[in-house]
């Protein structure tokens, strides 16, 4: 005879995949349902307003949220203390008040190597778009720019015999540059936390100081994690070291980034172009600066925006959770 676990579980968002019918809404069948739960569901693609999540959050045993969702003391204290777990559908955690919640014993699960491919694929699209000027390109045939072929015309930068600078060399940052590397790279520059020589070796990856990649690289991909030490690592005496052909990519945190001082490099002619799929705030307001710019280019934070990927996704968070409610080994738990 399974257990039974009284109480309920709260769900901060629409859940993709195949689904199951069980107690109040529809659940991911990633692991077998070895016990009872009451389900409620914030059943639409937009976030749950702050005052539902925190008036549905009382007394609740799990929580599944989106990176979305402020998990804030705020909020922990209106779902008291009998929450238990916490699921996020995505592989970053600065949305969470670790701190908080590590002081109150919570365990908490996330989604960290399904994403992977997905999101390299989408920084080489990215940098590729941005490179070679794609979206200007695209309006100059819409808008009757397009005349005749001209020598230089619409001439941007490409990879081959390039130099890389990968700014966190973790999973991600491995991931594009196994699928730069074809290109014709000549060299990868690498900076982060400390030198990581065994995944380095795949690329002949040089470990350097920031001022040392942002100097020497054609093209830049940032891929860390938002921490203390990252937040605003990209500004204006970063962009000062570039060189004024480079490109800058990001893919990981829109924090990483001073925006404004992104803008004024890109205004100026300080660096060439960039390319970002997260920004400060998202949805980026539709009058920011940034979208005046033809060497701008800006993506919905669709890194990981393939079906499968969002699929298995789903299904990780959905079994995290089901294991943490259970007292069990998550899939994927983050050590607090």
């Amino acid at each position: 005879m399974f257990p039974t676990l009284t109480g309920s579980v709260d769900v901060a968002g629409e859940l993709c995949g195949p689904v199951g019918t069980y107690g109040a809404a529809p659940l991911l069948t990633g692991l077998p349902f070895v016990f009872s739960c009451e389900v409620e569901q914030w059943d639409s693609d937009e976030p749950i307003p702050r005052e539902d999540l925190e008036q549905r959050m009382a007394g609740a045993q799990g929580l599944l949220c989106l990176l979305s969702d402020r998990i804030d003391k705020k909020l922990l204290d209106a779902a008291g203390a009998n929450l238990k777990v916490i699921s996020t559908m995505s592989v970053g955690v600065d949305h969470l008040a670790l701190d908080e919640i590590k002081k109150r014993g919570i365990r908490v699960g996330y989604t960290p190597g399904v994403l992977t491919d997905a999101t390299a694929e989408l920084a080489v699209s990215l940098l590729l778009t941005t490179c070679r000027r794609l979206p200007e390109a695209i309006e100059e045939v819409k808008n009757g720019g397009w005349t005749s072929w001209k020598p230089l015309w619409m001439c941007g930068h490409g990879l081959s015999q390039s130099t890389v600078g990968i700014v966190g060399l973790g999973r991600i940052g491995q991931a594009i540059a196994r699928r730069l590397k074809p290109f014709g790279v000549r060299r990868f520059l690498y900076t982060g936390r400390q030198p990581r020589p065994q995944e380095a070796a795949e690329f002949q990856a040089e470990f350097v100081s920031t001022p040392e990649l942002a100097a020497e690289s054609d093209f830049i991909v940032v891929a860390c994690s938002l921490t203390p030490a990252t937040r605003g690592l990209c500004n204006k005496d970063f962009f000062q070291w570039m060189k004024k052909t480079a490109v800058f990519v990001n893919i990981s945190r829109g924090e990483v980034v001073d925006q404004d001082d992104l803008y004024q490099a890109l205004a100026s002619g300080q660096i060439a172009a960039a390319g970002l799929d997260v920004t400060t705030p998202e949805p980026l307001p539709t009058n920011h600066p940034l979208l005046t710019l033809k060497n701008c280019v800006i993506l919905p934070h669709i890194g990981s925006a393939t079906h499968r990927t969002r699929n298995i996704m789903s299904v990780l968070a959905a079994d995290n959770l089901l294991a943490g409610l259970r007292g069990e080994p998550m899939p994927s738990e983050l050590k607090l």
